[in-house]
């Protein structure tokens, strides 16, 4: 029994390391505040498309740090700061006072 837990207890933390859960909840978040910008038109197709594929590369870089199975801090802070990046973008975007044009 005592060695059951022990087991347990040494590959729960394996597990956690590659957990993501911050970086997941604001991929969800950017991923609707860029439709949000479509929607309502502060958005072009052109830039939408440009953070859409921003945003893609930002999880193939999380996919491909995950691969080892252990996330280190570092490579954590630099999905962090690629993340804080392109929110910045999606904010400067929505804010530079072009509008898609709507079809009449």
């Amino acid at each position: 029994m005592l060695a059951a837990f022990g087991l347990l207890a040494i590959s729960q933390p394996a597990s956690a390391q590659t957990a993501t859960p911050d970086i997941n909840a604001r991929q969800a978040n950017e991923r609707a505040r860029i439709r949000q910008g479509v929607a309502s038109g502060e958005l072009t197709r052109t830039e939408a498309a440009l953070l859409r594929n921003r945003e893609a590369d930002i999880r193939q870089d999380k996919k491909a740090v995950k691969a080892d199975g252990v996330v280190t801090h570092d490579e954590r802070q630099d999905i962090r700061k690629d993340e804080k990046q392109a929110s910045h973008a999606i904010y400067r975007q929505k804010h530079d006072d072009q509008e898609r044009r709507r079809a009449r």
